[in-house]
């Protein structure tokens, strides 16, 4: 879907309780996923194949390493998985970014992630964290004159190892006083001999070192193959190993097309030097004019958690950045697995991937509803779409009114089903 020129255009986790949910992420995949043990030798060739580019800033050594994954790649798994590095026990990374879901939360009950602490959530979407690790540090690229880069929706980490760290210590999402908290329940851990044995015997012995030492082998680990194997059908369809359908490649089409879609202005799918598709992302930033959903559970937290109720508004990057023109801007997910990852936006306020289509093709065409919190199915069927969440900053160069057709729409939709990784161990399709 497309963003605009001049922003090109995972949860938050910092200390403001409110932005929890984009580091979460637990795991089990899940009954019917057999495939996905394919999904990860399927793809692995293609990503050690990965080399930089516009906006793919992994060296291919980064992924390369991880061919036969290496004691740290193994100990970061181990780590992601760990639900009893929360306080208290019951929530680790993989608890809202389980592979069978794209890499992001499975837990589609709410719009927003669950924290460790009952009835406490964040007030953002857990992103997909899968292909991540190609994405640069937050950086302003003068020449496109706009943001790129970094994690999280509003790029306030750098860095894997940067990002890693946060969700163990938001009060919402792990909820750890302190780094020596996280630390003291590894070194108690049963793979405490791999940490010692990939840092060192005396690795526990500096608290702070060590977890950072705990986001480093975290990072190892969504840097392998896992997380990026391009695998799709449509992969398969580069390779000339399968053939996508009719719909599927009117949809491609369509999905390129500078004059009527232009999805793929800021999430790029086209062949590589290297004969792999793209990643779906440019990593900018962009304010979408996405509404507030009145089903974010974040609204309805104690005045402790969210003293402004229904009346918060996410910056976005611009929070980040300090700049209000940067407000209300975030930073473009993956299409890749997009199948997956529902619901969609920042505020998980679309819970189905053709109203997001619709709501591109739409914005600026359908009248605005009365009231500010109208859900997706209720705007749907009334014919219209309420205020943004963010009214400056809008993007409407690049979408709000794409002229496409109800079968164009179903097209894309189509094609973005033909993303999802895993194709060559799956029955459908």
């Amino acid at each position: 879907m497309t963003t605009t020129q001049s922003s090109r255009c995972r949860k938050s986790s910092s200390q403001r309780a409110g932005t929890g949910g984009e580091g979460m992420d637990i795991g089990n995949a899940g009954p019917g996923t057999g495939w996905l043990k394919k999904w990860i030798l399927s793809g692995l060739m293609m990503a050690l194949a990965a080399t930089a580019g516009v906006g793919q800033s992994v060296q291919p050594a980064t992924l390369q390493a991880d061919q036969q994954p290496s004691a740290k790649s193994r100990l970061g798994q181990l780590l992601f998985e760990d639900a009893n590095l929360s306080d208290p026990p019951g929530q680790a990374c993989a608890t809202c970014h389980v592979m069978g879901a794209g890499f992001a939360d499975p837990d589609r009950r709410t719009p927003t992630s669950k924290g460790v602490r009952a009835g406490l959530f964040g007030d953002r979407n857990a992103p997909s964290a899968a292909y991540m690790a190609f994405s640069p540090p937050l950086h302003f690229d003068k020449k496109e004159q706009h943001y790129v880069g970094g994690q999280f929706w509003d790029g306030r980490a750098a860095t894997l190892e940067e990002q890693a760290k946060q969700p163990f210590l938001n009060p919402v999402e792990m909820a750890n006083g302190s780094a020596a908290q996280v630390v003291a329940k590894v070194q108690a851990a049963a793979y405490a001999p791999l940490f010692k044995q990939v840092f060192g015997s005396d690795a526990f012995a500096d608290p702070d070192l060590a977890f950072r030492h705990v986001a480093e082998a975290i990072a190892a680990f969504e840097r392998s193959p896992a997380f990026q194997p391009f695998s799709s059908k449509y992969d398969a369809w580069l390779a000339g190993r399968a053939r996508l359908t009719p719909q599927e490649l009117r949809g491609l089409k369509l999905f390129e097309r500078e004059d009527k879609g232009n999805c793929a202005a800021c999430h790029p799918v086209a062949r590589d030097a290297q004969g792999r598709g793209g990643l779906g992302t440019d990593f900018t930033y962009d304010n979408l004019g996405v509404p507030k959903n009145p089903d974010n559970p974040f609204y309805r937290l104690p005045e402790a958690n969210n003293p402004v109720g229904r009346g918060f508004v996410d910056r976005g990057l611009g929070g980040v950045v300090g700049q209000a023109g940067q407000y209300g801007k975030f930073k473009v997910p993956t299409v890749r697995n997009v199948e997956l990852t529902a619901p969609y936006m920042h505020n998980g306020y679309f819970s189905s991937l053709r109203a997001v289509v619709d709501f591109y093709n739409t914005r600026d065409l359908k009248p605005r509803c009365e009231e500010e919190f109208v859900a997706e199915a209720e705007a749907l069927a009334r014919g219209c779409w309420p205020r943004p969440e963010m009214v400056a900053n809008v993007n409407s160069d690049e979408l709000g009114n794409l002229r496409l057709s109800a079968r164009e729409v179903d097209d894309i939709v189509a094609f973005m089903l033909a993303l999802t990784d895993g194709w060559e161990g799956r029955t459908s399709r």
